[in-house]
């Protein structure tokens, strides 16, 4: 069995392990052919930005959370309130037990195990509906980012505009605070 498993995991990692040096070195030889072809040739323009910076610092990030946070706040203090209704019916019954008939006691302890089943559903629907939304407003933010990425890239000239696996990249080509002002020009704009 646990044989099993470590062959399993083997089988899991290398191809995780695989996947990123073969990232590093399409990114390397991509670089290393893009200088070369620009000293051979006409001069190639390239650019860096943050996006995990502008995914967090973006005026539509803030946006989606505060709609997620209407959109949901009030279901999560509906469960809120019954959690709390349940632990004072779990005091009642600690306190009171003892003094209620056998009828009345097993009715209230049926009514907490019945309240708890469906808190536990509550939350669980609770949890998926709000990971579904959370991530179709990801995916709308990542869309608008890489459509101004892409906007911005066109404008100024760009041939290569470089995001996640960079180690270095100097404020001359970094296009991350420019990114971030034409979204927040583009929601001016919009108004939403």
């Amino acid at each position: 069995m646990d044989s099993e498993r470590r062959h399993r995991e083997t089988r899991l990692t290398v191809p995780r392990r695989l996947a990123t040096t073969i990232r590093f070195a399409t990114l390397a030889l991509l670089v290393l052919g893009l200088s070369t072809w620009g000293l051979a040739g006409a001069e190639s323009r390239i650019g860096f930005v943050n996006a995990a910076r502008v995914s967090a610092e973006a005026p539509q990030a803030e946006e989606a959370r505060a709609s997620l946070e209407r959109e949901f706040s009030p279901r999560d203090r509906q469960i809120a309130e019954e959690q709390s209704e349940i632990r004072r019916l779990e005091e009642q019954l600690a306190r009171d037990g003892a003094l209620m008939d056998e009828e009345e006691q097993r009715r209230l302890q049926r009514d907490v195990v019945a309240r708890k089943r469906e808190l536990r559903q509550a939350q669980e629907e609770f949890r998926e509906d709000f990971n579904l939304r959370r991530n179709e407003e990801l995916g709308r933010l990542q869309r608008r980012i890489v459509d101004t990425i892409n906007d911005l890239a066109e404008e100024r000239g760009f041939d290569l505009i470089v995001s996640e696996g960079v180690i270095f990249a100097s404020d001359k080509v970094d296009l991350t605070d420019d990114v971030l002002e034409k979204l927040r020009q583009d929601l001016g704009e919009s108004g939403s």
